[in-house]
């Protein structure tokens, strides 16, 4: 499958094409807060790329949050508009696997400092201390509490918020605990335990989505219907006070 995908959540800007999974081309910005300007000019190179290697579109990928509301919208808007205009299928991805996607592909940078599985932390800065995150690990039961065992908000004030400590311990040894995204560096001068390591460089990108999609499509799962279609807020949206003179209430 040749996907176009698209990912907007965060400062990071970027689209790619991918086939069978593998990322083909990728146009990305890391500057923030042009995704407008800079994201229909990335389509149409691809586009255009596309067309000089002979392949056809047959789906678009779209990172669904959580993240930043503008970047967000403005990613969900372009790519409803080409699956409408491509007729092909919307094949949403939740924002933190991209992020855990990127950490897999350079894990090999990384020393695992035991025999067990590390622990994954996704983070994605949702302002002051907060982050949106989960666990992501096979060692961390799925049914165990005191743990983000799915996306949530999470203000973070130390590893106890994020995880319990009965959860990072296996057979004796104390397990790994990676954090990374744009919300981790903030988080340093509170998680300071020798088990947690942060990892700087890690960004959601859409060329780590391909590979998201394929195991989607192995597992047989259904591609969202598109006119009802909304981004993963996670949070509800809340309008700060204008400073523009004469749009003051």
């Amino acid at each position: 499958m040749t996907v176009l995908c698209i990912e907007t959540s965060t400062s990071v800007c970027s689209a790619a094409i991918c086939k069978d999974g593998v990322p083909v081309k990728q146009c990305i910005s890391l500057e923030g807060g042009n995704h407008a300007r800079l994201l229909p000019r990335y389509i149409e190179e691809l586009l255009a790329f596309a067309r000089e290697q002979g392949l056809a579109i047959e789906a678009v990928a779209l990172s669904e949050g959580p993240g930043s509301y503008t970047g967000l919208r403005i990613g969900t808007s372009t790519a409803k508009g080409l699956c409408y205009g491509l007729d092909v299928p919307l094949i949403p991805i939740p924002t933190l696997d991209i992020l855990v996607e990127n950490f897999k592909f350079h894990n090999l940078q990384f020393t695992i400092h035991n025999s067990q599985s590390p622990i994954l932390l996704p983070m994605i800065d949702a302002r002051r201390m907060e982050v949106y995150t989960e666990v992501q690990s096979d060692q961390v039961p799925s049914n165990q509490e005191h743990k983000v065992n799915r996306a949530q908000a999470v203000v973070v004030e130390s590893e106890d918020s994020i995880l319990s400590p009965s959860l990072e311990e296996r057979d004796g040894e104390r397990l790994a605990v990676y954090y990374f995204g744009d919300g981790a560096a903030k988080c340093q001068s509170v998680l300071t335990s020798p088990n947690w390591h942060f990892v700087p460089g890690i960004v959601p990108e859409a060329q780590y989505m391909g590979a998201i999609v394929e195991r989607k499509k192995l597992k047989g799962e259904r591609n969202k219907e598109l006119a009802y279609y909304e981004p993963y807020y996670l949070k509800e949206f809340i309008a700060a006070q204008s400073h523009v003179k004469g749009l003051k209430s």
